[in-house]
């Protein structure tokens, strides 16, 4: 386990200001969702108190400021934390999910006494209300329910793009996900939405296993007990996997990922590391091997072509969203939520406002 030094959650009154010239919007939001455990423990402590957190939320924009076209109010919205600039050099060659310039709101949200606050990613969902950027707004279709929308905002969004962006995974692919918590269920779903054939789901949690096979998941393995290398080899006739997805961030799991896979297969680091961890992997072995070996960072998404995509699957029955609801609660539960998170009993709990 990684030290982290971690903060108490409390709530006190806030104040959103009027939305500025510009691309600025804020939401009422009626739903927002879980935060990850990370934003308790590792980005906590590396951030300015006091710290909004909440970075997953969907709900409906209230108030917008001049200059502002792409949203109205009224609108139901998915808020992102990566609004793209348009005019760096991936934007400009037609791959703003690799924007090099992302950016939020530029002006502060505020404790009534005047206290400036820093919110998680830019967004802050852990409030009534949230001052973002306009190009932090995406509009879907308003019949969605709000606490499932809400999910795209970054885990869910995370994995699915792992595995249908980032990993090109296929049909008749076999993908092998180590990891199976609210990003690694949601690489499993990408890939049975993608058509894979074998999906094999790897984590030392007999509980998080069975959840994985709910969200597509053909075959489990449990590496507490089990060489997780030779069991994948095993499932597919001594390959090993077409696309590897690993959704811990740990260099032992990248190891793993990375001798798991086929020949010329590709591995997909969508796990978080920490500044700390190096990779000792032989060099031969990475020029032997050969493929593709990518990061995925949000799921390499374009949030106003995932995101309406994404939820009209959802409403068609093909996937479905509400199995990462583990539970829904008010935001005075949100301490308790957490330490449930830490345990691993829950996958998601969303906040309703």
């Amino acid at each position: 386990s990684h030290p982290a030094r971690t903060r108490r959650c409390g709530s006190r009154p806030s104040s959103c200001p009027t939305p500025a010239r510009g691309r600025r919007s804020y939401a009422s939001r009626p739903a927002g969702c879980a935060t990850p455990t990370c934003t308790t423990s590792r980005a906590a402590s590396t951030t300015t108190s006091p710290f909004l957190l909440g970075h997953e939320a969907a709900g409906v924009v209230e108030s917008v400021g001049d200059g502002v076209t792409d949203v109205e109010p009224g609108d139901f919205v998915i808020l992102n934390w990566r609004a793209v600039c348009g005019k760096c050099r991936a934007c400009l060659r037609g791959r703003p999910w690799y924007c090099f310039d992302t950016h939020n709101a530029q002006q502060k949200m505020t404790l009534t006494d005047g206290t400036e606050l820093s919110p998680a990613l830019g967004i802050g969902a852990f409030a009534e209300k949230t001052l973002v950027a306009a190009g932090q707004c995406t509009k879907v279709n308003p019949v969605v329910a709000p606490q499932v929308a809400g999910l795209l905002g970054c885990g869910v969004m995370a994995g699915i793009g792992a595995a249908i962006n980032t990993g090109n995974v296929g049909r008749g692919d076999t993908v092998a996900v180590i990891g199976c918590g609210g990003v690694g269920d949601a690489a499993v779903a990408g890939s049975h939405l993608a058509g894979a054939a074998k999906i094999i789901a790897v984590d030392i949690d007999d509980r998080k296993l069975e959840k994985a096979r709910t969200m597509g998941a053909t075959h489990t393995v449990n590496s507490r007990t089990t060489d997780p290398v030779e069991a994948i080899r095993e499932l597919t006739g001594g390959f090993g996997a077409d696309v590897v997805i690993e959704a811990v961030g740990r260099p032992e799991t990248y190891q793993q990922a990375f001798y798991a896979r086929d020949l010329a297969g590709t591995v997909v680091l969508v796990g978080v590391p920490t500044p700390e961890m190096k990779l000792d992997l032989p060099l031969l072995d990475v020029f032997g091997r050969g493929g593709s070996l990518k990061s995925s960072w949000y799921g390499d998404c374009l949030p106003s072509r995932d995101f309406p995509m994404l939820i009209d699957l959802h409403l068609q029955g093909r996937l479905d969203l509400g199995a990462f609801v583990t539970e829904t609660i008010q935001l005075d539960e949100v301490e308790n939520a957490f330490k449930r998170m830490h345990h691993g009993d829950v996958l998601r709990s969303v906040v309703m406002l």
